[in-house]
Formats: structure tokens, C-alpha cells, sequence
């Protein structure tokens, strides 16, 4: 399936324009697969039976893009890493946002990851995007590389046997911790983090407390957090997160709630706006 597009009349995709290869004959979706518009003019695949991108995804990394254009003393990141990177989603919007950045996805699902690649291939960023097979709590996998101004990530959600596992592709390991929760993504941060680096993620809303005991357990402190809100009158849903590494007398900045739709249930004005920073039509 080839999603077609749903742009208002008038409106110019933003960003860096994809640079496909001629020959695209593989990158097509395949049986079970559709592909999706994602920001600007660049794409991602997915199954349409598995893992799909999501209102968190699109959270962490706009997340990700403000933590750093609101502190004065962070530059533009030269080396981006996004944790357990799925099919691509997280990356590909980070590099859309950081076009002159070289960014890493680690990966354990190996379907996922051909995804990922798949993607990156069509939007013709192979140059500065890859992704790496291999278990995120692994010490070694990275052994060697330079260390990262930003890392990204969106750890699944449920402990294993706190809840009915989906047995479709995918969407187990997506949901559930199998190989490890915010604990482990935090520690695999901390190794890979560059001195001023930051590690921006995402958590169930009812998790704060779990992700403080995180960043502590891994020599880092919450910088800056926010909650979404799914819907107006609705509790928190998700809680974004900037880890940076732990300094003595220093605090956390609470931000406003993002609120993604009114009592109406439309989309509002700031949810909107966040889209168009990330390249998305209103």
C-alpha cells in the first residue's frame, strides 16, 4: 500500500527534500506492508499488521528539537542516536530536523530494523543514517565510536506480566520490556552520552517516579519534563523527559502539559503548531 498524500492547497513540504535512488525496486512495500508520509517529503514503511509510528514518537523527538533550541549553550548535534529505534520513526525525524547530523539507530528485531533501513534508503540519507542489529544493553555494541550530543528513545511501557501480550509482529517487544525498560535505556545512555549531551525520552505518565530512580541509577538527572495529555479533561498519558549528566544544586524545569486534542476533540492550536515544526500539514 502507497499512502497518498493529504496536503492543504497552498502548503510546501518544509525541510530537506528526500533523495531516493533511481532504482527503487526494493524499497516498494512489499506484501503486508504501506508507505507512509512522514515529515516534509520523506517517508517511512510500515507494517500494516505490526508496529506503527505514533503520537509518542512524534512527542519525543519534537521534545528532543526543543530541549536543545532552548538551552543557549547547546549546538546543533553532530552525532545523534536514537535506542531501540523500531522501524525507523524517532531517526528519521531527527535526521529530517538535523540535516547535517549522523545518526545511529540500535535495534534488536531484526524485521524492524530492515524497515528501518528500507526507510532510510528511500529517503536518501544512507550517507549519515544507519542502524546497528544488536540488544541495547550491550556494552559493546557501540565499543569504539564517538560519543553522542543526543540520544533519543522510547522504551516500552509494561514490566512482562503486567498485561495480555498481542502475539502479532512486532507489537510484544514494542509494548513489553523484554530486553529491559527506562533503566536499561538510561544506563545504555549514560555510556554513549557525550559530556553535554542530553537523552530525551518518554514514559507512561504514572512512571515519574521510576524514571527519577533511572536517571539517578545512571549518574544522570531530569533536566526538563513535560506531560501530554490526550485529550482536554483527560489525565496525563505520556511524560516526556532531558537527561543530562547529574549536576550538584541544579533543577528540573516543569513544563506546561502538552494537550494534544480540546474537549471537542480537535486537534489544538499547539498540537498543530508542533506538527508544523516537525514537518507535518496542519
Amino acid at each position: 500500500m502507497v499512502r497518498a498524500t493529504r496536503r492543504p492547497a497552498g502548503w510546501t513540504a518544509p525541510g530537506p527534500a528526500p533523495r531516493p535512488p533511481e532504482d527503487r525496486t526494493p524499497l516498494w512495500p512489499d506484501v503486508d506492508e504501506d508507505l507512509c508520509w512522514l515529515c516534509g517529503d520523506w517517508r517511512l514503511l510500515q507494517r500494516t499488521d505490526g508496529h506503527r509510528f505514533s503520537l509518542d514518537d512524534l512527542a519525543t523527538a519534537h521534545f528532543a528539537a526543543v530541549s536543545i533550541a532552548l538551552d543557549p549553550n547547546r549546538v546543533v548535534p553532530n552525532r545523534v542516536l536514537d535506542l531501540g529505534c523500531g522501524i525507523g520513526t524517532v531517526l528519521l525525524l531527527m535526521a529530517w530536523r538535523f540535516p547535517s547530523a549522523k545518526v545511529r539507530g540500535i535495534e534488536a528485531q531484526e524485521v524492524s530494523a530492515a524497515l528501518a533501513r528500507r526507510s532510510i534508503a528511500w529517503n536518501g540519507v544512507a550517507d549519515r543514517c544507519s542502524v546497528v542489529s544488536g540488544d541495547l544493553r550491550d556494552a559493546d555494541l557501540l565499543k569504539g565510536e564517538s560519543p553522542f550530543d543526543l540520544i533519543t528513545g522510547t522504551p516500552p511501557y509494561f514490566p512482562r506480566g503486567t498485561g495480555l501480550e498481542s502475539d502479532q509482529i512486532q507489537k510484544g517487544p514494542c509494548r513489553f520490556e523484554h530486553r529491559g525498560g527506562i533503566e536499561d535505556y538510561a544506563r545504555a545512555a549514560a555510556r554513549n552520552l557525550a559530556p553535554a549531551g542530553i537523552f530525551v525520552a518518554c514514559a507512561a505518565a504514572t512512571q515519574s517516579d521510576r524514571v527519577t530512580a533511572a536517571a539517578a541509577g545512571a549518574g544522570l538527572m531530569i533536566d526538563r519534563k513535560r506531560d501530554v495529555i490526550p485529550r482536554a479533561g483527560k489525565d496525563p498519558l505520556v511524560m516526556l523527559f532531558c537527561m543530562r549528566r547529574r549536576v550538584d544544586d541544579a533543577t528540573t524545569i516543569v513544563d506546561t502539559p502538552l494537550v494534544v486534542r480540546d474537549h471537542n476533540g480537535q486537534r489544538t492550536d499547539e498540537f498543530v503548531s508542533l506538527r508544523a515544526d516537525m514537518g507535518m500539514p496542519p
